[in-house]
């Protein structure tokens, strides 16, 4: 089987079965081989590895990472695409094709199967609109895995490293570094896709603590006072919890807070009761949940 990484090969396979790219599934292929082997060495892939590859389109990458790793479960939602990928990916007998929607997909249970629970890592090329649910689906389902790498708007991948004061600094950044390290390996320019993208796009590695970096008394109340902060993000983060609707306890129980009572909590914490949520650290945010 031939590599598809190029023009040529990825409009043969298109025209051959008559495919037309869907924008509610934000279809973008790669036909950079060069960005393909860095996107397998910034992953880090090795033969004891399984991987779930999330949005393989004809299988382009899905080829790189089978003759790379242990195993490949290559998710994707498109049903049009099935056909095309048990083609592409036919002579590779460690790849299994799921036609799933990675939203819904028991992936604790695939990985069971496959790996017997043992982490796996992840790689996928997203679709802008739907990355964020993605990523934080994987850490807040407490998925077995070791790391994730993929493809996204380079806008998104910078907001999810960026620390507090930056105009990306978001609830994105803190949940994404409360569970991993993010690091940029590349940028990809559109040119490497078919259809070309409208912006820009980077390769991010984040790679799973195993442990917090922080400690909290409650996940849930953490993330809901972090959302509440930037739900709101040009009030003061005292105005912005006091309007929230949506701060709930370790029990998923909602609550309220008056905008006095938190300028309480801010001064025990030595910070001005005019803060923002955008200049607290992922720490100050614990403390302040916890203070709740």
């Amino acid at each position: 089987m031939a590599y598809l990484a190029a023009p040529a090969a990825t409009l043969e396979v298109i025209n051959k079965y008559g495919f037309h790219f869907q924008k509610k599934y934000g279809q973008n292929f790669l036909i950079d081989g060069n960005i393909l082997e860095k996107i397998i060495d910034a992953a880090e892939i090795t033969e004891e590895d399984g991987v779930i590859e999330i949005g393989p389109g004809i299988g382009t990458m899905t080829q790189y990472l089978a003759e790379h790793a242990k195993w490949v479960a290559a998710v994707e939602i498109d049903k049009n695409l099935i056909p095309i990928l048990n083609e592409t990916l036919s002579e590779y007998k460690n790849v299994t094709v799921v036609n799933e929607d990675i939203l819904k997909l028991d992936i604790g249970r695939l990985v069971q199967e496959k790996n017997n629970g043992q982490p796996v890592k992840i790689v996928a090329n997203l679709p802008y609109y739907i990355t964020t649910p993605i990523i934080m689906g994987l850490f807040e389902n407490q998925v077995p895995l070791s790391s994730i790498t993929i493809m996204v708007q380079k806008e998104v991948a910078d907001r999810m490293q960026v620390g507090p004061g930056t105009k990306d600094y978001g609830a994105l950044s803190l949940a994404v570094q409360y569970y991993a390290k993010p690091e940029i390996m590349l940028k990809v320019a559109p040119a490497c896709f078919i259809p070309k993208p409208n912006v820009g796009s980077a390769v991010i590695r984040l790679t799973k603590f195993e442990e917090p970096p922080i400690q909290v008394k409650s996940e849930k109340k953490l993330f809901s006072v972090i959302r509440a902060a930037f739900n709101q993000r040009r009030k003061t983060l005292a105005n912005a919890l006091a309007n929230s609707s949506a701060l709930v306890d370790e029990k998923g129980n909602e609550f309220c807070v008056t905008r006095e009572y938190v300028c309480g909590l801010l001064d025990q914490m030595e910070l001005s009761q005019t803060i923002r949520g955008e200049a607290l650290t992922l720490e100050e945010f614990a403390r302040l949940s916890d203070l709740l």
